[in-house]
């Protein structure tokens, strides 16, 4: 019960809510607690009067008591390989969550309705441990280490720009016009460049800068919409705009760096039991897509 105890405790984020889930009173939540960093032989939360917060020594813990949790539904013949249930916390980025994400939950949650989904959206990488994180869908081309990888598809980008704005500042034939011209990028991106596939000349990087930048997509959409400069974005995030007209393709004989999406997980072994079935529907998806 110690070990049920400390992983509702992390998974709630506070005693007195694990208390109220598990139907025991508070002063029996901290108790198994106590029970808990005597066997770890370390303090596992550090207790504040806003917020917990797990210590090294409680993600390891973690670990371990969601791998006895898992095997323990494994051996009283749980059928949640069928039919999932709990809890599956996934963190994504903004655009992730609005255009990968979010088409799938409605028809998955219908199919398995004991599941519960909980969506951390967060455009930096997170500890899948220490966020209590069972999955995490990232696009990049560099997945987070220590983490298990699996390729789901890819995202192609799209450089654009409004009509007010080429008419404005001039038409861009290079890669190297790019310099001239305010280019609005990621923030999470110090030294930013925008990379190109040439037919001719093969791989490509321009330096680029510019006077905005943002973590989501959809906002350097609107920027370029206002004629604010050039944007290189999720081909889905500017489809609307490009089908409208309020944006064009910038260089189109000239292909943005192609970038995967992957689902990243700690381990093959005791797993959610919803977690496979959701790679596989995100996958689907997005290869309909």
């Amino acid at each position: 019960m110690a070990a049920i105890t400390y992983n509702r405790i992390c998974e709630l984020g506070s005693l007195s809510a694990a208390a109220r889930s598990l139907g025991i009173s508070r002063p029996m939540v901290s108790r198994y607690l106590d029970e808990m960093e005597k066997w770890a032989g370390a303090r596992l939360l550090h207790r504040s009067t806003r917020r917990l917060t797990i210590t090294p020594a409680g993600e390891k813990a973690l670990e371990k008591t969601r791998q006895m949790a898992l095997l323990s539904q494994e051996i009283e013949g749980d059928s949640t390989s069928l039919t999932p249930s709990g809890t599956l916390r996934v963190a994504c980025a903004h655009f992730t969550a609005t255009h990968i994400l979010g088409p799938v939950i409605p028809t998955f949650l219908s199919h398995y309705p004991a599941l519960r989904i909980e969506v951390d959206i967060n455009n930096q990488p997170v500890s899948l441990v220490g966020e209590r994180i069972d999955l995490a869908i990232r696009i990049t081309n560099n997945p987070e280490p220590g983490t298990i990888a699996r390729l789901l598809g890819e995202c192609r980008s799209v450089l654009c720009a409004s009509p007010g704005y080429l008419q404005r500042y001039g038409d861009i034939r290079t890669p190297d016009d790019l310099r001239q011209h305010n280019c609005l990028h990621y923030s999470r991106f110090s030294g930013q460049s925008w990379t190109f596939r040439d037919p001719q000349k093969g791989t490509l990087s321009v330096a680029v800068k510019g006077n905005f930048s943002a973590g989501i997509s959809s906002l350097l959409c609107d920027m370029a919409m206002a004629d604010a400069g050039l944007a290189m974005v999720p081909e889905i995030e500017a489809r609307q705009g490009l089908a409208s007209g309020k944006l064009v393709r910038v260089l189109p004989h000239l292909e943005p760096q192609t970038l995967g999406i992957y689902g990243l997980y700690q381990s093959r072994d005791h797993q959610h039991a919803a977690l496979g079935l959701l790679l596989d529907a995100v996958k689907v998806s997005v290869s309909e897509g």
